[in-house]
Order: structure tokens, then sequence, then C-alpha cells
């Protein structure tokens, strides 16, 4: 069976990639925690416009949260230790372990993290790519 998708066009050339990101993206959208933000911050004074992931991790502390980036995936993982010492009449609030991927394109760099009354963010840049128009010499064959 020939499976055919929207990137097997003849006119989209070398695009393998993106369809593999795109299987892998679909994959990995499961659970919804925890919720996160994704805003865009204006280029400003010279600096590429940027973005800015944001999520809500309360209860985590930072030595509980690891963030990592392989093959232009990045991935946040957090782990809490459950705590056996108290004695809940009523427990909402479970220790839960979370992970969440964020695929970036190439050239994205992670220009750091920050962890603040328990939000989690963390700052990309995009760099704007050098427009560049080579000329193709055509050679003749006899």
């Amino acid at each position: 069976m020939v499976r055919v998708t929207a990137l097997s066009s003849p006119f989209l050339l070398g695009f393998d990639d993106i369809e593999r990101a795109l299987d892998k993206v679909s994959k990995s959208a499961g659970d919804g925690y925890p919720p996160y933000n994704i805003e865009r911050i204006a280029a400003a004074g010279g600096e590429p416009e940027k973005l800015r992931i944001t999520l809500a991790v309360a209860g985590f502390a930072r030595d509980q949260i690891e963030v990592t980036i392989e093959e232009n995936q990045l991935t946040i993982r957090g782990r809490q230790q459950e705590d056996k010492t108290p004695e809940f009449l009523h427990r909402g609030i479970a220790a839960r372990q979370f992970q969440r991927s964020f695929l970036l394109a190439e050239g994205m760099q992670v220009l750091g993290a920050d962890l603040a009354q328990g939000m989690l963010s963390i700052d990309l840049a995009r760099p704007q790519p050098e427009r560049t128009v080579r000329k193709i010499q055509i050679s003749t064959r006899d």
C-alpha cells in the first residue's frame, strides 16, 4: 500500500524531514498536563523576534525539572517524589510526573529558562535567515 501525504507533491522536494516531524508531533500530542502558553515577543532594538513557552508547574522545585534539547526537539520533564510522611484526609494534589515536547525549527536557539511563582518560562530566538540569490550556470553538452 502506498501512503500519499500532503507533502508528496512533485514540487516539494526534500521535505521528508518535515513529514517525519509532523508524524512525531501528532504522536506526542497526548496529555494536556501541564498547561502551557506560547507567546510571540516582537523584534526590538536590533534583536530578532523571540518566542516564550510558559508552563504551569506549580509544586515543582527547580531540581525536579529538566529541560533538554536533542535533535531540534525541546523536552521538559518534571519528576516529583511522593512524600509519604503526611497523613492526608483528602488528597487532591497528586505528585505527578510529566513530559512535554516541542519540535523546534532549524536554527531556533534556546536562550534560557526561568522558574518563578510556579511558572517555567523558556525563551527562544528565531534569527532571520540571510536572503541569498545564487545564479546557477547552465552548461552545454554535445
